[in-house]
């Protein structure tokens, strides 16, 4: 009896523990088959955003010269072939390229692939041919991948789909890594017995043996070699084949294997890989190099081509050997494969950024205008304004011209500098660089605090003008002054030391006075100027002293191009933006903060403005630059020089582009530069690379073109007269009286002999002279309505019959 309750409570127990034990593996699969679906049914991987320069529009008529053409499609590695049947091909038979394109998915819309037929002739594209048809004319090449933002975890990659994967690749996956991967159902039980013998054993270390228990391997497990990790990674991939096709599980794969290192990142996926050692889409590489990228799976820092290009193409052969062996490759094909070299890119294509300037302004940008929590890891893409073509020739042409500079004067060595580029109409960063060198992250467009001289002297004449008190051809002293300011006498002077007495104010400006630059300051006061430019978007303070007025105010080029671009804009404020939007991973545009244009200077005062910034360039401090690019970009701008010549600075604009050079050294020593013989010639040739279009700010109907006697400065004149210059004016400045020569262009009231006060023109106005002030007002009121009428022209000619000029 003893004996057989003995063996019922042995049988009791071991049901117990049979019951245990199945429970116990139950909630141990459970676990397992939670953590498999969790993440392989949420979000696998942390996506770095993705940052993108503008595409080139291609149509009839753009201002793309066929250098620059090919000079983009070379940025984009495509290949100048004898055929163009592949994507990233392209043939030039003489003015005409036929040109394979990618297509691109742009979020709100996706670009085809197709064949474009491009004619040029003259500089620009005289005719588009496209095999696939658009709405609005215009085709567009793929955007230029310039850098990637916010990795998490040391990772990168490009997320592909299995349809878009080759044919060969996935054959030579199956033939070197697990030819039974279509018939096994995640685990190889002869090489899982091996493995686990081997590592009891004290043997050679083995993994696992299946592409999916690979994907298990790098998707779940750390990377310790032990039993337990070993048994969980076989019920992983068991639990993945359960639950998943074999599809799915491959196309996760291919996007998972890590294929080599990129400094702290690694390269993960074929389609980063791809883009990583050749430089071209996966769909583009041929078989012998998909056959490599294959190998690598077993040891990417072994065959690594760099390094190691002996075993690397060693490592090649074999895997194509494995495909000719599964029939996946004739030996005809075989043969011609393997006689081909590696062909890898002289240096991965995925190392530091190649616009690092550029993408610095996107990533603050992005942290000052965006949620963060909508840019992390969930492999967003950012499309900004960069031009490439732009970019590259500034670059080059900016380090070349400090190179120059540097050459001819010893002291130069390490001589530093910025440029940026924008375009007028909508503050959109075409082009930033914030360094002569590497960058380093510090970048002087943004970062460089400086004092910028005589940049700041149109705001002073700008204050005049819109006063109503000064025009262009007004007397201003210049004259030594000395203002006390904080119990100190302050006394400036100009910089060849000496006085001009009374010049015309447009003078003052073109050749940088400074004493009736100062002079001018105090009559309108600290608080008009300091008002001014910080509603022109300075943001750095602004000293409460007098020598502000010189420019002795510490600002960065970010922000002197915020000021000259809202004097290109004809006074509208753009705030300088370097991203067009941001798409998610759902082709949705994420929604940024608010970015508002204003209305900063009457566009009358803005007009009248421009014209004394012109003359800098025609007769003053920048007509180097004048004589140097085409005379009919009517360019203004103005030079900016410190004390003892520290910094040298140039700002400018053209119709269609505003720029802003700084060079200095960044100790703040010496550089004996001006503005002028420093950074005008760097701007000059920055501009030079760039496509212009004139300066052409409509006239606002408050503004009239006259002959004005710059001698008085008070008086009208006419055109031949001595000292007549024709100036625009605000309607409130035009003077009342003329001179004797000027006189007989107009009809006089007859009053004491020295008056001279004209009332009207002889041929526009026919009825009887205005005898009073108020007949003169209207009469100044008529005739620019008569500009509007078409009976003056853009100058403010008279243009019907009539001895007249206005």
């Amino acid at each position: 009896m003893k004996s057989e309750r003995g063996i019922g409570i042995i049988a009791l127990l071991f049901c117990i523990l049979v019951i245990g034990a199945f429970l116990a593996f139950s909630v141990y699969l459970i676990r397992l088959d939670n953590v498999v679906r969790t993440k392989f049914e949420g979000q696998r991987w942390d996506i770095p955003a993705k940052v993108f320069a503008r595409p080139l529009q291609v149509y009839n008529n753009a201002q793309v010269s066929q250098a620059e053409f090919m000079q983009e499609l070379d940025l984009l590695g495509y290949k100048n072939s004898d055929s163009y049947s592949k994507t990233g091909h392209y043939v030039s038979t003489g003015n005409t390229l036929y040109v394979h394109t990618r297509g691109f998915d742009f979020g709100d819309h996706v670009e085809p692939e197709q064949i474009l037929k491009v004619n040029f002739e003259g500089g620009k594209i005289t005719r588009v041919s496209a095999t696939k048809p658009t709405v609005n004319g215009i085709a567009q090449l793929e955007p230029m991948l310039i850098g990637g933002i916010y990795p998490q975890h040391n990772e990168d990659r490009v997320l592909i789909k299995l349809a878009n994967v080759p044919k060969p690749l996935i054959n030579a996956l199956i033939a070197t890594e697990d030819r039974n991967f279509y018939h096994h159902y995640g685990v190889s039980i002869r090489g899982t017995a091996r493995a686990v013998v081997s590592n009891v054993t004290g043997g050679k270390r083995q993994g696992g043996s299946t592409l999916t228990q690979q994907l298990v391997k790098n998707f779940y497990l750390s990377p310790e070699k032990t039993i337990k990790r070993k048994v969980n990674e076989a019920f992983m991939a068991m639990l993945i084949e359960l639950h998943y096709s074999k599809e799915e599980i491959l196309e996760a794969y291919l996007n998972e294997v890590n294929l080599g290192q990129n400094g702290n990142y690694s390269i993960n996926g074929y389609g980063l890989a791809s883009q990583f050692y050749f430089g071209l889409p996966l769909r583009e590489l041929n078989v012998a190099q998909q056959a490599f990228l294959v190998g690598l799976v077993q040891g990417p820092s072994l065959y690594n081509p760099w390094r190691n290009p002996e075993a690397a193409k060693k490592r090649r052969d074999i895997v194509l050997n494995n495909m000719l062996v599964m029939g996946y490759l004739s030996q005809t094909d075989y043969e011609r494969e393997v006689a081909r070299p590696l062909n890898v890119i002289s240096k991965p294509t995925l190392g530091p950024a190649r616009f690092p300037d550029y993408l610095d302004v996107v990533r603050r940008q992005l942290r000052s205008e965006y949620q963060e929590t909508d840019l992390t890891n969930t492999g967003v893409r950012i499309f900004t304004a960069l031009d490439p073509i732009a970019q590259t020739n500034v670059q080059k042409s900016f380090k070349a011209s400090v190179q120059r500079l540097e050459k001819a004067n010893s002291r130069l060595d390490n001589l530093q500098g910025a440029v940026l580029v924008a375009r007028p109409d909508n503050g959109e960063l075409v082009a930033v660089v914030g360094s002569s060198q590497d960058f380093t992250g510090f970048n002087r467009a943004l970062d460089a605090k400086r004092q910028v001289g005589s940049l700041l002297k149109p705001v002073i004449y700008l204050t005049a003008l819109e006063s109503g008190r000064y025009h262009w051809a007004s007397p201003v002293e210049d004259s030594y002054i000395s203002i006390s300011s904080e119990g100190k006498a302050w006394t400036p002077k100009n910089y060849a030391g000496n006085e001009y007495g009374i010049v015309p104010m447009a003078r003052a400006l073109s050749q940088s006075y400074n004493l009736s630059a100062v002079r001018l300051g105090q009559e309108f006061g600290l608080a008009s100027f300091s008002n001014h430019l910080k509603r022109f978007g300075v943001t750095s303070p602004i000293p409460p002293y007098p020598s502000i007025f010189l420019g002795a105010v510490d600002m960065s080029p970010m922000e002197v191009l915020s000021i000259y671009s809202n004097f290109a804009s004809g006074g509208v404020k753009y705030p300088a933006r370097a991203i067009r939007n941001v798409v998610d991973s759902q082709g949705r545009n994420l929604t940024r903060f608010g970015l508002e244009m204003q209305q900063t200077i009457k566009p009358d005062s803005a007009y009248v403005l421009n014209y004394g910034l012109q003359q800098v360039m025609r007769v003053g401090t920048g007509r180097a630059a004048y004589n140097t690019l085409p005379s009919n970009l009517n360019l203004a701008g103005k030079s900016g020089t410190t004390n003892d010549t520290r910094d040298s600075w140039f700002a400018g604009y053209s119709g269609n582009y505003v720029s802003v050079v700084w060079l200095g050294l960044d100790d703040n020593k010496v550089t004996g530069l001006t503005g002028s013989s420093g950074a005008l010639p760097v701007w000059t040739n920055v501009m030079a690379q760039l496509h212009q279009q004139p300066v052409n700010l409509r006239q606002p109907s408050n503004v009239s073109w006259q002959w004005v006697d710059t001698e008085s400065g008070d008086k009208l004149s006419a055109e031949g007269c001595e000292n007549a210059v024709h100036i625009p004016m605000l309607r409130n400045s035009v003077p009342r009286r003329a001179t004797p020569c000027g006189s007989a262009h107009y009809e006089v009231v007859p009053a004491e002999p020295s008056s001279n006060e004209y009332q009207q023109p002889e041929a526009p106005q026919p009825s009887a002279p205005p005898q009073t002030e108020d007949s003169i007002e209207n009469w100044i009121r008529q005739s620019e309505s008569e500009i509007q009428q078409g009976r003056y022209n853009d100058n403010g000619e008279v243009i019907s019959s009539g001895s007249y000029t206005q």
